[in-house]
């Protein structure tokens, strides 16, 4: 399950996952970027938190996140992956290489280092 929590005043987006992601978490996801891309001027800035148990629940959790990133990955400047697990660190290492966003790893205790990242680039 995703979790939302916009903070409009700094274009942040911020994504807390937790247990299993399922295929409706990415429509939800996708509804949330569309909609700031209609009331902001300047790409999104996603924060993401995640723990090793976020991960998909099913095969069309996993199409439904790729076809997520497909469409929507220009649209979004920067990423901030707040986690404390090896394996998410080389995902999001990997991921930073393949798509557009800048994106970065944190530290779980590292939030305001995160939120000071995302706004760098404003």
């Amino acid at each position: 399950m995703l979790r939302f929590e916009r903070l409009d005043d700094r274009n942040i987006l911020v994504i807390t996952a937790e247990g299993p992601l399922q295929q409706a978490d990415f429509e939800i996801f996708t509804e949330q970027i569309d909609r700031n891309g209609t009331t902001q001027s300047r790409p999104a800035r996603l924060m993401i938190k995640a723990d090793l148990i976020s991960r998909m629940d099913s095969f069309e959790a996993f199409v439904a996140h790729l076809k997520f990133v497909s469409e929507h990955h220009r649209q979004i400047e920067r990423i901030a992956v707040l986690t404390d697990s090896e394996i998410l660190k080389i995902v999001s290492h990997t991921a930073g290489l393949l798509v557009h966003p800048k994106i970065k790893q944190f530290d779980v205790g590292e939030t305001d280092g995160a939120f000071d990242w995302l706004e760098a680039g404003r």
